[in-house]
């Protein structure tokens, strides 16, 4: 039916044809990176996500608006330092406040949720928040009496959202 002769050209071209397979499929594998690059680490992406100047929009202590205290005095939180030491700054906060006009923070057990502010001192407070877009809410239970020379109390729970 079908006859199909090997002679010594044919071989030839065989043998060829296989080794520009072989090295093309060597050439191919080799060339590919394993896993692309390196992705970042999650404190690193959080970190570049917070290390801004924030502008309050809205606030609200023990689910009473107190955003008017905040928005008059046009209170802001600067994120800033780098993410093994980051700080913090306030400017425009009322008396009396949760906010101490500056200090440092880390990341809490999950970095995508939690930051511990001022770590391992008497004003250490467990923060949480969420960053969507360029709307950055945190909120935390305080139980001191606030930075200030008053003693107006400031314990409970408050949500400070901020803008970019």
């Amino acid at each position: 039916m079908f006859k199909f002769e090997l002679n010594a050209e044919t071989m030839k071209m065989m043998r060829v044809l296989s080794l520009v397979v072989v090295a093309g499929a060597f050439l191919t594998f080799t060339g590919c990176k394993k896993g692309g690059s390196d992705p970042k680490p999650i404190t690193e992406v959080q970190f570049n996500k917070l290390n801004k100047t924030w502008k309050v929009q809205s606030v609200t202590f023990d689910n009473t608006d107190r955003t008017s205290e905040y928005t008059a005095a046009n209170f802001q939180l600067v994120i800033g330092g780098t993410v093994n030491a980051a700080t913090y700054t306030t400017s425009g906060r009322p008396f009396p406040s949760p906010w101490k006009g500056s200090g440092t923070w880390t990341f809490g057990a999950n970095p995508e949720t939690q930051i511990i502010r001022d770590k391992d001192t008497a004003d250490a407070l467990n923060l949480t928040y969420a960053v969507i877009e360029s709307t950055l809410t945190i909120s935390f239970q305080f139980s001191g009496t606030g930075y200030t020379s008053r003693t107006e109390s400031v314990q409970g729970p408050w949500v400070f959202t901020f803008t970019l």
